[in-house]
């Protein structure tokens, strides 16, 4: 039984192991590459840069000019930040809402909220884009609020989880006490949200700063993000310069990578307790 045991676990770390050289290979071609000519990309992609190869901080420095990075990491940081900041603060006082109040009409938000996780964005992008210009929130402000309601489905969901879990007495002693509704959320519910926050947080993060397809049919060339810079690395005629690409991909990576390691040990913790049925 032991000797089945140890095997068992073998095997497990051997397939953990080669998921995560899966996942990172990718990262780590596109770090090698940034560092070689663009002559060489195409013909070694996987080769380390070597005397010939490598161009040092070129490609850096001539994607930073191209893609004017700068201003682009300014509107994606702002977009981002907003964004999740509004959907964490807006789901969580939802959820809280719908699950302690019970009522068809909760019951039915609740259900429509869950069903927009299965939508897909293409069915609604070129409607949605429209709606944004005729109302005027096609900027970066006005996004935010896209965001917001594209994000909520999934948030709502984990954080209704969590709050089923939560003992209602806890909130009814608060009550006794003297605390009002507002108080009795933001003292005593939101705390014990932590780990479920940090968890949306993050996947909400990946997604908004990694997204193209919302910045540029909302926003346009006016005010690009990263994702919309990076692509006017595409010249004419299909031409690429290949280079600089990789040099301004790593850096669009690296903040959500820092932010993932920093936060990922509550990402398992969270989306356990959002499993929670109540």
């Amino acid at each position: 039984m032991q000797v089945s045991r140890k095997y068992t676990r073998w095997i497990a770390f051997a397939v953990l192991v080669l998921v995560s050289a899966y996942v990172i290979f990718p990262i780590l071609v596109v770090v090698m590459n940034s560092f070689k000519s663009r002559l060489f990309i195409s013909n070694m992609p996987f080769s380390l840069p070597d005397s010939q190869t490598f161009v040092g901080l070129t490609n850096y420095t001539q994607g930073l000019m191209k893609t004017g990075f700068f201003s682009a990491f300014g509107y994606s940081l702002w977009i981002t930040l907003a964004s999740v900041f509004f959907i964490l603060l807006c789901t969580s006082m939802l959820a809280w809402y719908i699950t302690r109040v019970t009522g068809k009409a909760t019951s039915t938000i609740y259900y429509l909220l869950t069903f927009s996780m299965i939508v897909p964005f293409q069915m609604v992008m070129f409607t949605m884009s429209k709606f944004a210009n005729m109302i005027g929130i096609d900027n970066p402000v006005g996004i935010v609020l896209l965001y917001v309601g594209f994000g909520c489905g999934m948030a709502t969901f984990m954080f209704a989880g969590f709050i089923k879990s939560i003992p209602l007495a806890l909130e009814e002693a608060a009550m006794i006490d003297g605390a009002n509704p507002p108080q009795v959320f933001f003292l005593v519910v939101m705390p014990m949200l932590k780990s479920t926050a940090i968890t949306i947080a993050i996947l909400e993060t990946m997604w908004v700063w990694n997204d193209y397809l919302m910045p540029y049919l909302t926003i346009g060339t006016e005010y690009r993000t990263i994702p919309v810079a990076i692509q006017y690395l595409r010249g004419g005629y299909g031409a690429v310069d290949m280079g600089a690409m990789m040099a301004m991909l790593f850096l669009a990576m690296l903040p959500v990578i820092v932010f993932y390691l920093i936060c990922q040990k509550y990402i398992i913790k969270g989306v356990l307790a959002g499993a929670v049925k109540g």
